[in-house]
């Protein structure tokens, strides 16, 4: 049997233990000063958690082989931490969840990751996910995460259809007339 839930306390373990195998893949990826072992400790997925991300699983048969978090942060939704065991890979858990998730929001939903998780970055896109220009990937990461400067360097946002709706219906910038009759 195949269900996603949300997860609870006693699913910590399995969500600690899929992230940093997960994780695993950008190992000599991702710059090296971003990279350390284990990729995200107990301490810090605690407070992740505390900070309002809240993790649904996958599971296949009782086993939880996939989670993603996702997180309400002021007019948006952020997906975080979107693992899935390697074992479990192509077998759709992430696509699962990602919809799942997406189906919990009304809100524009936004997606960080490492620029340099090409598969990550393609996935997304597959997805209907949008990249985002670098000037507006700054920005967006000044506002909704918080994050060290050389993570935003080397990262990436990735936004939905509602985040793009909603960013054409923005009311355009007002020209600047330089000049004029002479």
């Amino acid at each position: 049997m195949k269900e996603i839930s949300l997860c609870d306390a006693g699913d910590l373990p399995a969500i600690y233990e899929i992230i940093n195998e997960s994780a695993t893949a950008y190992r000599g990826v991702i710059p090296a000063d971003r990279w350390h072992e284990p990729y995200m400790p107990m301490a810090e997925l605690q407070a992740e958690i505390g900070k309002g991300v809240r993790f649904y699983g996958y599971r296949a048969d009782d086993r939880l082989t996939g989670v993603m978090g996702i997180q309400d942060v002021k007019d948006v939704t952020l997906i975080r931490h979107a693992y899935v065991r390697t074992a479990s890979r192509g077998e759709g858990v992430g696509r699962a969840l990602l919809i799942y998730l997406n189906q919990l929001t009304d809100r524009p939903v936004l997606i960080g990751t490492w620029k340099a998780a090409t598969w990550a970055i393609r996935f997304y896109e597959k997805n209907g996910f949008v990249l985002l220009s670098d000037d507006e990937k700054n920005r967006l990461l000044g506002i909704y995460w918080t994050i060290p400067t050389r993570q935003v360097e080397e990262s990436v946002v990735l936004a939905d259809r509602r985040w793009n709706e909603r960013a054409h219906k923005l009311p355009a910038p007002t020209p600047t007339i330089r000049g004029g009759p002479s």
